[in-house]
């Protein structure tokens, strides 16, 4: 009997099974390697890293799977194997465009590789970041992304004992969990104040939200203070509010700091938001920009360059970031040693018409 290719075989398999008996019943890695003509390894090898096996074979599994209705056994695998197929990231907002985008470009860093992400929020809680990091662990995660430098020691323990590669991003530190992709927060405040400097700025303001709960924007600040300092600046007046940051809460923040102290002629706000709300609110105000005031926000969101004025403002590297998490996670669950641990992507001051 003459032997038919592989892929003539599926065809014809697939051309002679009645359509409506394939996936009635749940089906089995065992039963697509079947009807794809391959090993369960091979099939399983396609699912999760589909780069390792040829085109043709894993369009014949893709095609016996979807005839099948195959849906992965994630748990099974990961009991097979002591680690499954998803990556832990806890980000501390969701509806942040910062955090939003380097997810994003994490997720195209990592596409084809079989790895899916398990997002949580933790709302800028230690707390509800140490809860959500042992419910990751519980799914024997392959890996775990951070945000930020700071945790809870139960965090760091759970970390530790996993033994998979741990992530920290958006920050910068010098002894890490394992790896730490980011920036200096604390710098991208000086650099703000080098630029109202260099605008012939001389009474500086600062407008906070969320203070007591997100530390990256008061180390912005704090780098904010310092450099002020330096620079021969007297103390920088503040307004800082603990609701989370709005174009309203921008435009009341400044006319309160503004009606304190009309002196202030350059001001730095924690996000582009909160210098969105100021903008309009001297616009309100009569008050010209860059004229009788400066502003300068942080994030480098879509709106800012279209703004009237355009708003000058930080720009951090938010996908970059996730691209570089992406690289770094799939280089060591690839086998390869950590190597550097240590990545300073920097930041850049966009200069445009509100300074």
């Amino acid at each position: 009997m003459a032997k038919v290719p592989p892929d003539d075989l599926l065809q014809t398999v697939l051309r002679s099974a009645p359509r409506e008996r394939l996936g009635t019943t749940r089906s089995r890695m065992e039963d697509v390697a079947r009807l794809a003509g391959v090993s369960t390894a091979t099939v399983s090898r396609a699912l999760r890293q589909p780069d390792r096996v040829s085109p043709a074979v894993r369009a014949r599994v893709d095609e016996a799977v979807e005839r099948l209705s195959y849906r992965r056994n994630l748990m099974a695998g990961a009991l097979a194997s002591a680690r499954s197929m998803t990556i832990g990231v806890i980000i501390p907002s969701m509806i942040n465009s910062f955090f939003s985008a380097t997810v994003e470009a994490m997720e195209e860093g990592l596409e084809g590789s079989g790895y899916q992400l398990l997002i949580g929020n933790s709302r800028h809680s230690m707390e509800i970041e140490e809860r959500l990091v042992a419910s990751v662990m519980a799914w024997s995660p392959a890996a775990i992304v951070l945000t930020g430098r700071r945790h809870s020691r139960e965090t760091i323990r759970m970390a530790l004992d996993a033994d998979i590669p741990i992530v920290e991003m958006w920050e910068l530190s010098d002894h890490p969990i394992d790896t730490i992709v980011g920036f200096s927060q604390r710098a991208a405040g000086r650099i703000v104040v080098r630029h109202f400097a260099e605008r012939g700025a001389r009474k500086l303001g600062f407008i906070g939200a969320m203070l007591d709960r997100d530390y990256r924007a008061v180390d912005r600040y704090a780098g904010f203070v310092e450099a002020a300092a330096e620079a021969g600046f007297a103390p920088p007046v503040e307004y800082r509010f603990e609701k989370r940051a709005s174009a309203i809460g921008g435009s009341e923040a400044l006319r309160a700091l503004m009606a304190q102290h009309p002196d202030v002629d350059a001001v730095f706000c924690t996000n582009d938001i909160l210098a969105l709300g100021g903008l309009f609110e001297a616009q309100r105000q009569g008050w010209s920009v860059p004229g009788r005031l400066r502003i300068c926000g942080f994030g480098d969101l879509e709106f800012a360059a279209a703004s009237e004025p355009a708003l000058t403002t930080v720009r951090p590297p938010r996908g970059a970031i996730g691209t570089k998490v992406a690289e770094v996670l799939l280089s060591r669950l690839g086998g390869k040693p950590a190597g550097q641990t240590i990545f300073d992507l920097g930041f850049e001051l966009v200069a445009r018409g509100s300074t």
